[in-house]
């Protein structure tokens, strides 16, 4: 295709970059994740039971709490990202969950002791500010964005880019929990292929995941993006690596930090 063509459909692309929540169907059907080994909605259910006092921390736009369907006066939120904070406001607070704003993830505005589950979906977590939270025995799962997540798709666009949070691994993160005196129930990591069958789509997604791809743009990539292009006509699909953990810890102890 011309340059120039392909050009305005990326910009257009990278003019949608916005998400409600945390809602990628715009690029449904042109990229694709390898499923993971494990099912993180089924392991929450696992250990979940009604009677629990329940923290979602960092719950985008409450999608995925939603989905579990748990007692709404003994479900709990935050949020600390501005558009998702209104759409809680407005999607949680009326059915009755208690929703505070938070984007320090050691400074939780909810007493000691009070939860018997916190949830932590690819948000930030402090160990010691989950055992503070959480009663004895309680529990913490947490999926996580590894370090090395999208690293060949980054170095295709930007090559040299630091990593932001060069830490997220499970080795480091595991240690952390058993530190602040958790014991480590399961844990596991996984690297899994991740594919995009469009450069617009692949855009779309740099723009929205701006921390791994700071500064990206079409016009500073653009050559970049057109090796892509040569690489999609090519092959149909240009490929990177996602990096997820999963970590399980109960609180059975005074913190040790």
């Amino acid at each position: 295709m011309n340059q120039e063509y392909l050009k305005t459909i990326w910009k257009e692309e990278e003019s949608l970059a916005h998400i409600h929540g945390w809602d990628f169907s715009h690029i449904n059907n042109r990229y694709e994740i390898a499923p993971l080994p494990w099912n993180y909605q089924a392991i929450v259910k696992k250990y979940l039971t009604d009677d629990m006092q329940i923290l979602d921390y960092d719950t985008g736009g409450g999608e995925f709490l939603l989905s579990l369907h748990h007692p709404h006066e003994r479900t709990s939120a935050t949020e600390g990202f501005e558009p998702n904070i209104k759409l809680c406001r407005e999607r949680l607070v009326p059915l009755g969950i208690s929703f505070r704003e938070c984007s320090n993830p050691a400074e939780i505005p909810y007493n000691d002791a009070t939860f018997d589950f916190i949830l932590n979906r690819h948000g930030s977590f402090h160990p010691l500010e989950i055992f503070r939270l959480l009663k004895p025995n309680g529990i913490f799962i947490t999926q996580q964005v590894g370090c090395d997540n999208d690293r060949e798709l980054i170095d295709m666009v930007l090559p040299g880019t630091p990593k932001p949070f060069p830490h997220q691994n499970l080795t480091e993160q595991s240690q952390r929990f058993s530190d602040s005196g958790f014991q480590i129930m399961r844990s596991e990591e996984i690297y899994c292929p991740i594919r995009f069958f469009d450069v617009g789509a692949f855009v779309w997604f740099a723009r929205i995941i701006s921390w791994e791809f700071p500064n990206f743009s079409v016009d500073r990539c653009f050559s970049q993006l057109c090796k892509m292009q040569e690489d999609i006509d090519k092959n149909g699909k240009i490929e990177g690596t996602i990096h997820r953990f999963l970590i399980i810890a109960k609180k059975t102890s005074q913190s040790l930090s």
